[in-house]
């Protein structure tokens, strides 16, 4: 059975990332968010086909992000040279043009086994979303096959849930009323 990470200490990681300027590399470390909330998520491969279409709405909407004081940060097993060329390769070409966050290079693994998304024979991760807090906790995880994309709304609606302090009923959106605890 995997373990529970949902209520503890994120797994820590430092990994090299791809700007998503297309042209510098950087480093990255879970310590760089404290104060912050993080909205990290593992995708499979770069090149592929369902990705694109997360990275880049997840890119779209990072303004919005920002507003809730979250910062997003992708993560792959490919190198910090693939995550690159994929920036810079245009949209219409397979690519995912320039980006509002930088694309992470987990390639030893690590980050993703930590996490729980590793899947082993295949050597790639599953769609696995986490949502960290500015102290370093993990607050929400949701992790499904590699065939279907994420919803940006939901984790927007879902970070807003957590910030809003109360008992959130399903489908509960900034603005409605808080379940009162009995």
């Amino acid at each position: 059975m995997a373990e529970r990470l949902v209520g503890k200490q994120a797994p820590d990681f430092t990994m090299d990332t791809a700007l998503g300027n297309g042209t510098d590399f950087g480093r990255v470390s879970l310590s760089d968010y404290k104060g912050k909330w993080l909205v990290l998520f593992f995708y499979p491969l770069d090149f592929t086909f369902v990705c694109p279409t997360e990275i880049t709405a997840f890119s779209e909407a990072v303004p919005e992000f920002a507003k809730l004081d979250a910062e997003i940060l992708g993560v792959s097993i490919d190198s910090k040279h693939s995550h690159r060329v994929w920036i810079n390769t245009p949209r219409n070409d397979g690519g995912l043009g320039k980006l509002n966050f930088p694309l992470a290079s987990d390639i030893n693994k690590t980050v993703a086994r930590d996490y729980g998304v590793l899947i082993e024979e295949e050597g790639v991760a599953l769609r696995g979303l986490f949502i960290i807090d500015p102290d370093g906790e993990l607050q929400y995880q949701v992790v499904h096959h590699n065939n279907v994309g994420r919803s940006v709304e939901e984790a927007l609606r879902v970070l807003e849930a957590l910030q809003s302090g109360g008992l959130c009923p399903a489908g509960w959106k900034k603005g409605d009323k808080h379940l009162a605890a009995k």
